[in-house]
């Protein structure tokens, strides 16, 4: 049976003793579920997989997303997705700048993100310390450290998130290669309209679910008041306490839960020290279906 170990920090445990190539057996997958909805963040070491072996595993947890203006996936299994700084004959053969502020991934689509699984393939070293940390936020601690007077103020509220508004400040960035939106790409990607708290689908806990790359106003407070408001939470939920870091290794296999938690990529190294990570997101089609709790969440 696998081992949990909880990191000690805000969020994040460690999983011993699963080869994520082979098929999760029902019982284990249960228990899966609940140690992500305890703590946030999962790490399984020291793996080897395909990207088959990747997108299999991942579909355990829901339905696959494809991004909108992701040209960087594997060319035969199409749900994994190449991040990477890495440039071959001059062209990148990955998304360089993925996740490199906090965000919460498909907030702004109308069935929010569940989880992002990203594999460690090449971790940039330098002198010997490995680089591009992945910080993270947690965002059920964060609204229960809220004053009982501001949960009762963003009890009801609902917040716009906008795909354009990341992406825009990700191109604005020093040797961004991302282009700006198509009519028809922005079209596919409409803004999405979310309560600011959530019930947590695996924990029952509330969730502070608003962030800084998408969350672009209140809908229903005048524009100061609402901007106001979304920048006190910010900064509230970023706070030290909430957050944790995990330092990368070659054979991570990292999964974490985005209805509960924040994310940003650190990009502290240079363009030839090398990082490429396989990534598939999963959304949030299954886990909210009574069916699906049912069966995984009452097994656990």
């Amino acid at each position: 049976m696998e081992k949990i170990i909880p990191t000690g920090g805000a969020m994040g445990a460690d999983v011993r003793g699963l080869d994520l190539a082979q098929p999760l057996d029902d019982a284990c997958f249960a228990r899966l579920l609940r140690a992500l909805g305890t703590h946030g963040v999962l790490r399984f070491p020291a793996q080897r997989l395909t990207a088959a072996q990747l997108r299999d595993f991942s579909c355990r947890f829901g339905p696959i997303q494809r991004g909108v203006a992701d040209r960087f996936r594997d060319p035969s299994v199409p749900e994994v997705g190449i991040l990477s700084n890495i440039r071959r004959d001059g062209q990148p053969i990955g998304l360089a700048d993925a996740g490199q502020d906090w965000h919460t991934d498909m907030s702004y689509t109308a069935t929010r993100g569940f989880v992002n699984v990203l594999y460690a393939v090449e971790v940039p070293m330098r002198d010997g310390r490995p680089l591009g940390d992945t910080v993270f936020a947690n965002m059920q601690a964060a609204y229960a450290a809220l004053p009982p007077a501001m949960q009762a103020r963003i009890a009801g509220l609902t917040a716009t998130h906008d795909f354009n508004v990341f992406w825009e400040r990700m191109r604005a960035r020093p040797g961004s290669v991302r282009a700006a939106l198509t009519p028809a790409q922005r079209a596919s990607r409409p803004p999405a309209v979310h309560p600011l708290v959530l019930q947590h689908p695996i924990s029952g806990r509330p969730v502070l679910y608003c962030n800084p790359g998408y969350a672009e106003r209140i809908n229903e407070l005048p524009d100061a008041e609402g901007q106001a408001l979304l920048e006190t939470l910010f900064a509230h939920q970023l706070q030290p306490e909430f957050q944790w870091a995990h330092r990368w290794t070659v054979g991570d296999v990292l999964i974490w839960d985005h209805l509960g938690t924040l994310h940003n990529a650190i990009a502290d190294y240079a363009p030839d020290e090398h990082r490429l990570m396989l990534r598939c997101q999963v959304m949030a089609g299954s886990i909210f279906d009574p069916a699906f709790q049912q069966r995984w969440l009452q097994a656990a």
